[in-house]
């Protein structure tokens, strides 16, 4: 039995913290205007520090809990984010089109959110069983992403393109890591392409999208107002920022700022120096996270560190893409940042269980 460190990876530590905090500022910041139309301008604040309270207590729970304990119930879990999947087609409620929330009132789960980490587990388990079938695609490539485009299919029946990509593009980085063959990958990417494709021309609303990211003046008012609105955030921040609490957008011009689009009003009030400090941030995490992965002890923890990294950075790269117009709009949050108590707890708990990780990493 490896023996643990007595003291997980600090610094991942404080920069979560940091960035927490940061986050619940920022909430406050960009959502008063739209809370106090509520009665209560800490509307969205209150909630945000409720989920982080609850984020911080699983993150700590987990990374005191041996990260083979997941090993054993990587197959029970995803079965259960399978089950809720499912049951959320069923009785879920509608949010912006998608029926993606499991809950009562304001409070609720987003499964699609937990199925990410209950991938990435099952992933980490899987792979590290049978890495020596990886390289045949009949035997080992192809009923792995069998059931990761099961549940990436029971995703976009919600249907929810945003958290689909994320989980997608994390499996197939562990599937990278694991072993698969070049050729394998490069064909199955040009079948994702084409799927992409499908996927947008099926849905007029993401060919919208798609027209609005290349030129969003041809609909200034229309498909194109979130992007142009979110530059008018970020141009104005210039190199030092308008200051805290001082955007304009979120009066009421970018819509729900407090969510996707925190990283335009944060850059508003804190300028380039605030938004790059953030990234920075991101960078560090991104950076000790793939150090765990390379020195964990044995293949199941490094995959499972990939993943738990992977998907962090993954969702980062797309949102901060799509509030500065490089990517098409979709609907990811910013980690730690935006709003939302699914999103936040289910980074927070993931980052727990890197931190277990970190404390039997060989350094």
């Amino acid at each position: 039995m490896i023996k643990a460190r007595s003291t997980p990876d600090f610094i991942i530590i404080v920069v979560t913290l940091v960035l927490l905090a940061v986050g619940v500022v920022m909430v406050y910041s960009s959502s008063a205007v739209v809370a106090a139309q509520k009665g209560d301008p800490f509307f969205f604040t209150k909630r945000q520090l409720i989920f982080a309270i609850l984020g911080i207590f699983a993150m700590f729970v987990t990374m005191n809990i041996d990260y083979w304990i997941w090993k054993k119930w990587a197959k029970p879990g995803l079965y259960f984010c399978f089950f809720l999947l499912v049951i959320v087609l069923l009785i879920g409620k509608e949010v912006n089109g998608a029926k993606s929330w499991l809950g009562i009132g304001a409070f609720g789960i987003q499964p699609a959110e937990f199925t990410k980490l209950g991938m990435a587990i099952f992933l980490a388990k899987w792979l590290s069983d049978n890495q020596k079938m990886i390289v045949s695609f009949t035997k080992g490539l192809a009923p792995t992403l069998g059931i990761v485009c099961l549940a990436f299919g029971l995703i976009m029946m919600q249907p929810d393109l945003g958290t689909g990509t994320v989980l997608l593009d994390t499996s197939v980085l562990m599937i990278f890591i694991a072993g698969a063959k070049m050729k394998h990958l490069f064909g199955l990417a040009f079948l994702g392409v084409l799927g992409f494709a499908g996927l947008i021309l099926a849905a007029p609303y993401r060919i919208n999208r798609i027209t609005a990211f290349l030129d969003p003046w041809k609909d200034p008012l229309g498909d194109g107002y979130q992007i142009i609105q979110s530059l008018y955030a970020i141009g104005p921040g210039g190199l030092m920022g308008l200051g805290i609490g001082m955007s304009r957008q979120k009066f009421l011009y970018l819509p729900e700022p407090y969510n996707d689009f925190i990283f335009s009003i944060l850059s508003e009030e804190l300028g380039f120096i605030g938004g790059a400090t953030v990234l920075l941030l991101f960078l560090l995490l991104l950076w000790r996270g793939m150090r765990i992965a390379i020195t964990a002890p044995d293949l199941f923890g490094s995959l499972l560190a990939t993943g738990i990294i992977g998907m962090l950075a993954i969702q980062v790269v797309i949102n901060v893409g799509v509030v500065t117009g490089m990517f098409p709009v979709t609907g990811i949050t910013l980690p730690f940042l935006s709003y939302g108590g699914s999103s936040l707890t289910l980074m927070l708990t993931g980052i727990g269980v890197l931190l277990n990780i970190s404390r039997y990493s060989r350094i």
